[in-house]
């Protein structure tokens, strides 16, 4: 894992992708910081970083575009996967890189309350959660980057899939409040997006019985609530995307509240996509 840590930080540091990377980022952090903190005279962090949220759709696709897509253009993804390291080796030698580089971010972004406490009193532990809560929303966003990588050989086909999928991540509670709180709008919101994971799963497993299989069981269970107990999708459709929404889960940190549940959240939704990152790599050894 450490060979394949090593390799892929190069590759980011010999190119110019991984310094672009991190130059966009301070430049938007940069901007927000001295208008709001330093210019306004705001002591909270976290409002800046709040508001750089929306920069991920741009950098999150550049940076992890190539981290596998390029391995499976240029087909050495077959000596990854002949090689004697684990495939969960590999993801995590290629992920953990991809973090490094926007490690590098963070750390100096550490430095900016810092800055501030030269010019009056700081709460250092609510500007400090904001950072830790922006790194940790950074990492789930990397991940979900990395898995679609992982499921192309195209890297402009990464990155624009990677784009709007974070870009609807984003605007998920924007979206949530456009749809109708009726029971008859849930089923059918649900219906489409489980009809969207039945195609990744054939995307992932091609195969038909599993992905038949999940369809039907899937699409009659919605129906069976439906038609049995609607109130039970009453207003669900915004319940659930602002569960699912990554950018939602910041706020709590923005406020300098270290909450558990959100914790867990981003762990559980970086875990969950480096997960299905590897056992996409694995389908490939299996063919």
């Amino acid at each position: 894992m450490l060979a394949i840590y090593k390799k892929e930080l190069r590759a980011y540091f010999n190119s110019i992708i991984g310094w672009l990377f991190i130059a966009f980022f301070l430049a938007f952090i940069g901007i927000y910081f001295f208008l709001d903190n330093l210019y306004y005279g705001y002591t909270h962090f976290g409002y800046s970083l709040y508001s750089v949220g929306l920069i991920f759709i741009l950098l999150v696709p550049m940076i992890t575009m190539r981290i596998i897509a390029e391995e499976n253009k240029q087909k050495t993804d077959q000596l990854l996967l002949t090689s004697p390291v684990s495939v969960e080796k590999i993801i995590m030698g290629k992920y953990l890189a991809v973090i490094s580089v926007f490690g590098v971010v963070m750390l100096i972004t550490c430095t900016y309350p810092l800055i501030m406490s030269l010019y009056g009193e700081v709460n250092f532990a609510m500007n400090y959660a904001a950072i830790g809560g922006f790194f940790l929303m950074g990492c789930a966003y990397l991940a979900l980057g990395t898995f679609i990588s992982a499921v192309t050989d195209s890297q402009a086909l990464a990155a624009v899939a990677t784009f709007i999928v974070v870009l609807i991540s984003y605007l998920m509670e924007g979206i949530a409040s456009l749809f109708s709180t009726s029971a008859r709008t849930a089923w059918l919101v649900f219906a489409f997006l489980l009809l969207l994971v039945a195609l990744l799963t054939w995307i992932m497993m091609k195969s038909k019985i599993v992905t038949g299989a999940f369809l039907v069981i899937s699409q009659g269970a919605i129906a069976a609530v439906y038609f049995l107990k609607p109130t039970l999708l009453e207003g669900s459709v915004v319940n659930v995307f602002d569960w699912f929404s990554v950018e939602a889960r910041y706020a709590d940190f923005v406020n300098g509240i270290l909450n558990v549940a959100d914790v867990v959240y981003y762990i559980t939704f970086v875990v969950l996509f480096i997960s299905l990152t590897v056992q996409a790599m694995k389908k490939k050894r299996w063919n």
